[in-house]
């Protein structure tokens, strides 16, 4: 049964997110495709381990995990003090430039609700003014540029993907609206690189024939993206790469640039972050449609490889956006980055058991960033999650001597432990040896804890989100690919 299940979601989570998917498409997402995890989780990889071992790392977890407060995000009315649960992280924290927040699922209320305390935290007591999204570079930027005009609402919905709007999350975009009047605003930016909705209109061009045809390439780019007429796309794809190349040109004129200053006036990073936008366009003009539609045509036929290549392919393309924000917009700034668990653990190719065995963002950081990084995965422990769909799923029970079953044993509904500077000894040595853990709450993985994240947070008990997806909005609310 649990094999099927597994199966099951695998297959959804290859089918139901290519580039630009409705979270509402119809037609079945459980089509055929071939059961190609990465490896096995078994007892061979994973031995059984005796009750009393799992009853020390038990008794050591009850010692040494930090217990949180709470997990709602804090009404900044209140001053810091609602933040001491919070203060192990600093010494953790002291010398990290990038703070990364990860999650097993999209789909989880309480996720979205910690990690916005936590974002809060992280700003206002540790100087971490960017905020990077899986999600649209351009979407994120643009839609940050109008915050301050617009409801927490709508900046939401045009920045980050649809697998997180929702009331949960909600908070964190008002206080981002609130924050641009401060001194230390929290700049919100995305960086994903994949076609997402609302695509580009091109308002922000001066020269409205330029701005018709990059619309037009927009949509036109997104079909192909999801289709599977291979031909028919090389036949017009160099069109396509030249309209990109033309608004680039049109963006870098002066009359463009003071058109920019009046529609976006206190986003002076906004001209080159829409730049790179659009030479991302080419690349994926260039290189990243033809594999999108390959991976649908492979997976037709039970090919599971085409989707493989096109995910690593966007990964390398989210490293590269994030290191170039980190060094050539935002140089002297630290870094908050929200994604999920599989983008951002550090060896995601030594994960038994994940449907990707490939590398992916986290992997791709040179040893130096990830110096300078700090790592925190969240999973829970029970309840239910949705998929991208919003399907609810049940969470599967923790195994024993399981990452969420060791944690568990503090007894506290949220539970934080720190992996990344603890020595090696008898109670802790589950968190230096594989152990199984549930990506998604359901797909069991094989994992050594401390060579994949610096820290974890577990929830006891979650609960699907509470979605804010109006039926207009529903059919253009982009998905991440991956997922």
């Amino acid at each position: 049964m649990l094999r099927n299940t597994k199966r099951a979601f695998t297959i959804f989570l290859l089918t139901a997110s290519l580039v630009g998917v409705s979270l509402f498409p119809a037609g079945n997402i459980y089509a055929s495709t071939p059961d190609t995890i990465q490896g096995q989780v078994t007892e061979v990889t994973m031995a059984r381990t005796s009750d009393e071992k799992i009853a020390e790392w038990e008794n050591w977890a009850k010692d040494h995990v930090y217990r949180l407060d709470t997990i709602q995000p804090a009404n900044t009315a209140n001053g810091t003090n609602q933040y001491k649960d919070l203060a192990m992280l600093k010494p953790l924290l002291h010398d990290k430039r990038i703070v990364f927040l990860g999650e097993s699922s999209h789909g989880v209320a309480e996720f979205n609700l910690a990690k916005t305390r936590l974002i809060q935290f992280l700003h206002q007591e540790m100087g971490y003014n960017v905020l990077a999204f899986e999600s649209g570079l351009g979407n994120s930027s643009l839609s940050y540029s109008l915050s301050g005009q617009r409801s927490a609402e709508q900046t939401m919905k045009d920045s980050i993907f649809g697998v997180w709007w929702s009331k949960e999350i909600l908070p964190l975009f008002d206080y981002i609206k609130k924050a641009r009047t401060s001194e230390s605003p929290l700049i919100l930016t995305g960086f994903d690189m994949q076609l997402q909705y609302p695509l580009f209109d091109g308002q922000w061009l001066k020269d409205e024939d330029v701005a018709k045809r990059l619309a037009e390439a927009e949509q036109k780019l997104s079909d192909y993206s999801l289709g599977t007429d291979l031909a028919a796309y090389r036949k017009e794809k160099n069109q396509l790469i030249q309209v990109y190349n033309d608004a680039i040109k049109s963006l870098k004129t002066k009359a463009n640039e003071t058109h920019l200053k009046q529609l976006y006036p206190d986003n002076p990073k906004l001209s080159m972050l829409l730049e790179r936008s659009l030479n991302d366009r080419i690349r994926v003009a260039k290189e990243y449609v033809e594999l999108s539609i390959e991976s649908t045509l492979g997976m037709e036929s039970g090919d599971y490889a085409p989707f493989l290549e096109s995910m690593e392919w966007r990964d390398q393309a989210m490293h590269d956006n994030l290191m170039w924000l980190a060094t050539e917009v935002y140089p002297t700034e630290k870094f908050i980055v929200w994604g999920h668990n599989d983008h951002i653990r550090k060896a995601q190719t030594e994960v038994m058991g994940t449907p990707y065995p490939i590398s992916l963002m986290g992997e791709k950081l040179s040893e130096e960033m990830k110096k300078y990084s700090y790592v925190l995965g969240l999973y829970p422990a029970s309840g239910q999650t949705a998929d991208n769909l919003g399907n609810v799923h049940d969470v599967l029970p923790a195994e024993p001597g399981s990452i969420e079953s060791i944690l568990s044993a503090a007894g506290s509904p949220y539970t934080f432990v720190d992996l990344r500077y603890q020595k090696r000894e008898a109670g802790n040595s589950w968190m230096f040896e594989p152990r199984y853990a549930y990506s998604w709450g359901m797909i069991p993985e094989s994992l050594i804890a401390r060579d994949q994240y610096d820290g974890i947070l577990l929830i006891d008990d979650v609960n699907p989100p509470q979605y804010m997806r109006s039926s207009s909005a529903s059919s253009k609310a982009s998905v991440p690919a991956e997922e």
